[in-house]
């Protein structure tokens, strides 16, 4: 008995949240509390409560129809909630994308299949291409004509002195925080990347309620000038698109084909917004949980539908498909072991850079929380405060301004501030240039410091490029101590060590990186800086909604608790010889959720 070898293949997991057999019912359009902030609402009402079962019947039931002929081998696992989800008869009725012929699967539209999710993939595809399109258009008319347009026209149109012109900063950075705050006031919570993960796991759609104040928060936000950057706003709209679309256009109930279409709309805007498919699209897979991408199931769907949408959005906005920044230094030709080794030691170096600013964050948010500025009715006064730092920051420093995309390549070359893309005047208050090792540390110090104010402002945006552009002026330091290293390489691993370890994006960073800064091959340096960051940075949890998919069915409510137990047909697994690494633990009080799912 004890040398029984069970392999993955008998076993045929039916799991409600994992695949899709409780249906999103009227109940779970209920709105959730306004406050979201990325913390967790009430969702209790996510069951079945009309199909509920005693525990001990369904145990009863299920002990008896999972053990096999012999009384020895496990064929199967149920996941039962205590709140009365009923368990399915056949679990692999979701992974089975081919069930009959093409043209049978197209004509009844199966459930899941391949020419369903074909179909939806276009919809979505285009749906949030042409919105990420009108996104940008909005976006970058709005800054150019805020930070270019208007202000040449006031100072030196009226030919004011040339010491008046970092005035303008303050000023339209001051109006865009208050636009900011008495957008979230008024117009109503947008949420933001923690409460996009939150909705994923827990919900499996963001409402479309969040999309108008995402884009009024998010637009203010980057028109004054903070460090944060469109990403994380495209990721929520084209999510709750993606959702409106598999409920109310394909009408869809089941829960993780919702959850596939969302991550479709995801998938969509990060390839839109980074330009690379396969980089963007694992990005969205990948954010929703700590260590790699646990919703595997949908990813080639996800991908596929990235490429409908940065075909789109290219195409309108007529951007091409291709690197974006130059180093002005030769690509490297080839790869060697000792890059690797750098790349880990780098790695390592952006791990401890992430943590320093994951802890001074969180004291910068109980500063913020201690004065009781959390609160949506307080936003104003949340975003001005922060807008003190984040202004100050950018007259001293204007290379901390705006989100770092097309800022990245000033700071990695160390070029004139006068290459600066948005900010005007480019000199700031006291001419900074970047133009030692020293000066570039401060730059990488100021940004951090400006990504936190940020977000802890009440700001919208993503911290990807931020943190980017943080690992390009940290690069720049290591090129002054070592310069016969090479620069690229230096900075996109320190941009991967340092993203990582917050994001815990490990296999998308390197490609997005590496794809932008034209340097494929110094992939395998960044992968391994970006692996080192993410085992270093193990135990460190920015984004607390990044957790385990079998986490996703557990919430926790205000007057009670919705639990999932995974019950094996057998009464001790040690007696049937089951190895511990494929084990089903399950919890009776519900406290824990440490379920380890056998595929």
């Amino acid at each position: 008995m004890a040398n029984q070898f069970y392999s993955p293949l008998d076993y045929t997991i039916n799991t409600g949240e994992i695949f899709g057999q409780d249906e999103i019912d009227e109940e779970d359009t209920r709105e959730e509390t306004n406050n979201v902030n990325g913390s967790f609402g009430n969702t209790s009402d996510m069951g079945h409560n009309k199909k509920s079962q005693s525990y001990g019947a369904t145990k009863s039931t299920l002990t008896s129809s999972l053990r096999s002929s012999n009384g020895t081998k496990i064929s199967s696992i149920k996941e039962v909630s205590i709140r009365g989800a009923s368990p399915t008869i056949d679990g692999r009725r979701f992974w089975q994308k081919t069930r009959g012929s093409f043209f049978e699967d197209a004509k009844n539209f199966q459930e899941g299949t391949i020419p369903q999710s074909i179909i939806v993939a276009l919809v979505i595809g285009v749906v949030c291409g042409v919105s990420s399109y009108v996104y940008y258009q909005i976006l970058f008319s709005a800054l150019d004509y805020f930070w270019h347009t208007l202000p040449e026209s006031i100072f030196i149109g009226s030919n004011w002195s040339e010491k008046t012109h970092v005035l303008w900063i303050p000023i339209i950075g001051f109006i865009m925080a208050i636009a900011t705050g008495l957008s979230v006031k008024y117009i109503g919570e947008p949420g933001d990347l923690a409460y996009t993960i939150k909705c994923v796991h827990a919900k499996a759609y963001i409402k479309m309620d969040h999309v108008l104040p995402m884009v009024a928060a998010s637009m203010f936000s980057i028109l004054g000038g903070a460090s944060l950057g469109p990403e994380a706003p495209l990721v929520a709209i084209c999510a709750a698109l993606g959702g409106f679309v598999s409920r109310h256009i394909f009408l869809r109930k089941n829960r993780n084909i919702i959850r596939k279409h969302t991550l479709m709309g995801m998938a969509g805007a990060l390839s839109a917004f980074f330009g690379t498919c396969l980089g963007g699209s694992l990005f969205a897979l990948e954010v929703n949980s700590r260590f790699g991408v646990e919703y595997f199931e949908h990813m080639i769907e996800s991908i596929f539908c990235g490429q409908v949408c940065v075909t789109v959005f290219r195409y309108l906005s007529g951007m091409p498909l291709g690197p974006i920044w130059e180093f002005n230094i030769e690509p490297m030709t080839d790869s060697y072991p000792k890059d690797i080794m750098i790349g880990a030691a780098l790695g390592l170096v952006g791990a401890g850079i992430a943590a320093l600013f994951a802890v001074f964050h969180w004291k910068v948010m109980y500063v913020f929380n201690q004065l009781d500025l959390m609160d949506n009715k307080k936003a104003v006064q949340r975003a001005l405060l922060a807008s003190i730092v984040v202004i100050s920051l950018g007259m001293l420093i204007p290379h901390t301004m705006f989100w770092g995309e097309f800022e990245f390549e000033t700071i990695a070359t160390m070029a004139n501030a006068d290459k600066l893309a948005h900010i005007w005047p480019t000199k700031g208050l006291i001419g900074f240039e970047m133009d030692s090792g020293w000066k570039a540390f401060i730059v990488g110090f100021c940004k951090l410091i400006a990504i936190s104010f940020s977000v802890a402002g009440g700001y919208r945006g993503g911290f990807i490029f931020p943190f980017f552009a943080c690992g390009a002026a940290f690069g720049q330091v290591v090129y002054t101590i070592f310069p016969q290293s090479h620069l690229p390489l230096l900075c996109l691993c320190l941009a991967a060590g340092i993203n990582v370890g917050i994001t815990r994006t490990a296999l998308s960073t390197p490609i997005i990186l590496c794809y932008l800064g034209k340097e494929p091959y110094a992939i395998t340096a960044v992968l391994v800086a970006s692996i080192v960051s993410l085992f270093a940075t193990s135990y460190m949890s920015f984004i607390k909604t990044q957790i385990l998919r079998s986490q996703s069915s557990i919430n926790l409510g205000a007057s009670q608790r919705s639990f999932t137990k995974f019950i094996a047909g057998v009464e001790d697994e040690r007696s049937m010889g089951i190895p511990h690494s494929s084990s089903v633990p399950y919890n009776i009080d519900g406290d824990e959720s440490e379920h380890l799912l056998i595929v």
